[in-house]
């Protein structure tokens, strides 16, 4: 008798992609959008201080809205500074671990470090747009704000057992705070509108492209792992119980 043990929830959950079939389509078009926008903005905007009429209109109507607010601003502005990134980012991971689901770990441990060197050590230099006499193109906390609400979009929607509405109330959320924190910069003085579009661009194109590659390697992994098993050659099922048995004892009577 063959006993079959019930399969284990976290096992499940370890081998779960991280964006869901349906997804991956709009994912790549969303990254596609995100590096247009971003090369499109820098190529206009770059080298200076200077603003195009929008960033003139919204800069002004933003910073005229919350005028008298300073002290939510600075307040809002923290949140997107590299210590309260480094902690949201440390707290996914962690989650991600206790859940076994260390293709989600891997995701918010590159894509998160990864956003922030694109902004500021390769775009900021690269197109040198200033503002208060600091590079300003794209908004470093913009930048971070989004890839943790990306990244947390993208580990609830492959993660088991949660309400659809309860997936859509926190992604908001995630989101909601993230535009905050970039109206307070735009508030603040320290960046232009078209500053923190390019660094929500960068932080959610930088998780989903960083998700999407995830899958395909875990994937071509997988398959190379199926090829080289001993059992491939039987369809990966194994021999049924008995049989080795049953042909050494009709090697010995032969």
């Amino acid at each position: 008798m063959t006993i079959r043990m019930p399969r284990n929830s976290d096992s499940r959950s370890a081998g779960r992609p991280l964006l869901p079939d349906a997804a991956r389509l709009p994912a790549v078009v969303i990254v596609a959008a995100c590096v247009a926008a971003t090369a499109l903005l820098g190529a206009l905007l770059g080298h200076g201080a200077h603003t195009d009429p929008v960033d003139t209109t919204v800069d002004a109507r933003v910073q005229a809205g919350l005028a008298g607010q300073h002290r939510l601003l600075l307040d809002l502005a923290w949140l997107g500074d590299l210590p309260a990134i480094t902690v949201l980012a440390a707290v996914l991971v962690l989650a991600c671990l206790l859940r076994r689901r260390y293709r989600g770990a891997a995701l918010v441990v590159i894509a998160i470090p990864a956003a922030s060197v694109i902004t500021e050590r390769l775009l900021k230099p690269l197109v040198g747009r200033t503002s208060l006499g600091f590079l300003s193109f794209p908004s470093g906390h913009a930048t971070g704000t989004f890839a943790v609400a990306t990244a947390l979009t993208v580990l609830l929607a492959g993660a088991p057992g949660v309400p659809r509405a309860v997936r859509l109330a926190v992604a908001a959320i995630a989101y909601a705070v993230a535009a905050a924190v970039a109206t307070a910069m735009i508030a603040l003085g320290f960046h232009y509108f078209t500053d923190v579009v390019a660094g929500a661009a960068v932080g959610a194109g930088t998780v989903l492209a960083t998700a999407l590659v995830l899958d395909v390697l875990v994937l071509a992994w997988r398959r190379r792992s199926r090829a080289r098993s001993p059992a491939a050659g039987t369809g990966g099922r194994p021999a049924p119980a008995g049989t080795a048995g049953r042909d050494r004892r009709e090697a010995d009577a032969r």
